[in-house]
């Protein structure tokens, strides 16, 4: 017998008329147990879950909140405020999922920020599991600057029973308060950190004498910390997902204290001070569990790290691979990667200078087994301002060559009557020429560490990509042709 099936809902309502918010949320089902919205005011969100919302006020008894089913509320604001944190608290009943993220356009004044007060709101009913309170920099750069150390002594108070949480842009808070959660939350097993320009080492020096198992950690801009976090850390042995974006001073020790975790499936490094020898530790233990592996940004590395992870290793699982923006990355460490057969589904290399056509036809001809061939394992293919890219490699684009590639990254310079002819000779392939990032939700609600979902091609979809559109391959190799004549 199957349970019951949760509807999500996302929307924006940011241009919703005001006096018709009540007959729009009275047409919701009190069945409703999870709600994602794209972005709402926050005066709308606190209107929205006062007790008498959507009804008379000749009413003299207090009505019970409306979608008083709400397990799930993800919601994009533009001011997280202590009133909306008040009314979602007391409001939902039944609330175990609360995911708030807001992008200030301006400097938010005393009533419409977060504050300790706000805080020490959170979690009324004492049934919340997962706490997600981020504030992005995606219009000005700010943070919770009413937020101190004493708001999260307040809210750890209420949030002893919490197994996941990811606090963003509380710039004020030191060690004192991120230890707070450690020690107070003896379910946490989810810690997810961003831009905690106050948390150092000393947060984790002493966490194997706490009772946690953390299994999923992100600490993503954190900047003061150092190896010796990492090595605490690893105390940690069931650890699967460790994101330590934009921590520049980790190096090699660090991956010495990685390279213990026997269950590890994600390693996010972006930016660090790693180096090819340090990659080389991964490599007896740690490599043949993972699943994604990023090393953007790092300076140090060179065509050696391909080797240095690879040489001898068998039976990987590897599957999302990020080598973007590494200067001395060469086509010769494409060439070590397709012989090595590991069955990757996304290779990012953006900003690689020193790659070209000859990665191209390398990981077009890339055998993974009898049954793969022709980089039949690719997804996704990021070569986005790759220096060495030419109409040449066009031609290793078009059928049969990737035939499962559904995101292709290229350089906006690139001739656009080609790209043009490439994306109708391949009609599910989404080619991006201004540099976004490949595969990225609108929405990431998740300090969950997940695996995209690639459904198998249906029929339609086989006959297309099988049936033979000679029109098609001509345009495009006319395309090629043009492009290549033209330099």
């Amino acid at each position: 017998m199957q349970g019951p099936k949760a509807l999500n809902l996302m929307f924006d309502v940011s241009f919703s008329a005001g006096h018709n918010n009540s007959r729009v949320w009275a047409l919701a089902s009190e069945k409703l147990t999870s709600l994602e919205i794209g972005y709402i005011p926050s005066v709308m969100v606190a209107e929205l879950f006062s007790p008498n919302f959507g009804f008379h006020q000749s009413l003299n008894c207090i009505q019970p909140s409306i979608l008083p089913n709400i397990h799930k509320l993800c919601l994009s604001v533009d001011y997280i405020t202590d009133a909306m944190v008040g009314k979602i608290s007391k409001g939902l009943n039944s609330l175990t999922h609360l995911d708030l993220r807001d992008a200030p356009m301006s400097e938010p004044g005393v009533t419409s920020d977060l504050t300790n007060s706000g805080l020490q709101q959170i979690n009324q009913h004492g049934k919340l599991k997962h706490l997600s309170l981020v504030r992005t920099q995606e219009f000005l750069s700010t943070y919770f600057r009413r937020v101190n150390d004493l708001g999260l002594l307040l809210m750890a108070d209420k949030c002893k029973t919490m197994e996941s949480i990811f606090l963003g842009g509380f710039c004020r808070v030191t060690d004192t308060g991120f230890k707070t959660i450690l020690h107070s939350c003896s379910k946490l097993y989810k810690l997810r950190v961003s831009h905690g320009t106050q948390l150092t080492d000393l947060v984790f020096h002493d966490i194997s004498a706490t009772s946690l198992s953390l299994t999923h950690v992100s600490l993503r801009r954190c900047t003061l910390l150092t190896n010796h976090a990492v090595t605490s850390l690893a105390s940690n042995k069931d650890l699967k997902v460790l994101d330590l974006r934009d921590c520049r001073n980790l190096g090699d020790e660090a991956l010495q204290a990685i390279s213990t975790l026997p269950k590890l499936k994600a390693l996010l490094l972006d930016g660090s001070d790693i180096s090819d020898v340090g990659l080389s530790y991964l490599r007896p233990g740690v490599i043949s569990s993972l699943i994604s592996l990023s090393v953007r940004g790092c300076k140090k590395l060179t065509d050696k790290c391909i080797s240095a992870l690879f040489d001898g290793s068998s039976n990987l699982e590897l599957q999302e691979l990020d080598l973007s923006n590494l200067p001395n990355l060469s086509d010769n460490a494409v060439l070590l990667l397709a012989k090595s057969r590991v069955p990757i589904l996304e290779l990012r290399m953006r900003q690689c200078p020193l790659i070209g056509d000859t990665s191209v036809m390398a990981l077009a001809s890339m055998v993974v087994d009898e049954e793969r061939w022709h980089g039949n394992s690719l997804r996704l293919l990021d070569l986005f301002n790759c220096g060495g890219i030419t109409p040449l490699s066009f031609r290793w684009l078009k059928k049969p060559y990737f035939p499962r590639l559904r995101w292709l990254g290229v350089t906006g310079s690139v001739n656009r009557d080609m790209v043009d002819a490439l994306a109708r000779s391949r009609p599910f392939l989404r080619v991006s020429r201004r540099g976004e990032e490949l595969g990225v939700e609108e929405w990431d609600n998740s300090d969950d560490f997940y695996m995209h979902d690639y459904d198998e091609m249906d029929e339609f979809e086989r006959w297309l990509l099988d049936g033979e559109d000679e029109n098609a391959d001509e345009e495009m190799v006319n395309a090629v042709d043009n492009a290549e004549a033209m330099e």
